[in-house]
């Protein structure tokens, strides 16, 4: 039998080292393409489910810029409607307001005049005014007034 020299056991222990850390790189290998083919099964259903997404996002979009337009056009009606309505408030209230509110004015004072006093009903008292924590009669009030 043949004796093995240091350098023959030293050349085994490296090739035994080099052999398991290809068997580690190997399975670090393995282990990374598979998490690639994953990752991008995912990323594929990803794009799949995305796309019929973002059509619908768009036409919704679409739809939402349709509706405002219409609401912009309702709005600027509405505004347009607002001043003839104002415009014929002002001519109405021109046109009817003055004599309206002299007429009323009229039937009031008839209706004051006609109605006159009851003779059994006693007059009103003079109403009183409170200056400076006394009561200045009626009478006195109208001098001040007047003067």
């Amino acid at each position: 039998m043949r004796k093995v020299s240091g350098g023959e056991v030293a050349g085994i222990l490296v090739a035994v080292f080099w052999a398991i850390l290809v068997s580690f790189l190997a399975v670090a290998l393995a282990r990374l393409a598979q998490t690639l083919r994953a990752t991008t099964k995912l990323v594929a259903d990803v794009t799949e489910q995305a796309v019929p997404l973002l059509a619908d996002a768009s036409s919704a979009v679409r739809s939402a810029q349709t509706q405002i337009d219409r609401v912009d056009a309702i709005a600027s009606d509405v505004q347009e409607v607002t001043s003839n309505a104002s415009a014929l408030s002002t001519t109405v209230a021109s046109t009817f307001g003055g004599p309206l509110v002299k007429v009323a004015a009229f039937g009031y004072g008839v209706r004051r005049a006609l109605g006159g006093r009851k003779h059994d009903v006693p007059a009103t008292a003079p109403r009183r005014t409170v200056i400076v924590g006394r009561t200045v009669p009626a009478v006195r009030r109208n001098k001040r007034k007047k003067g």
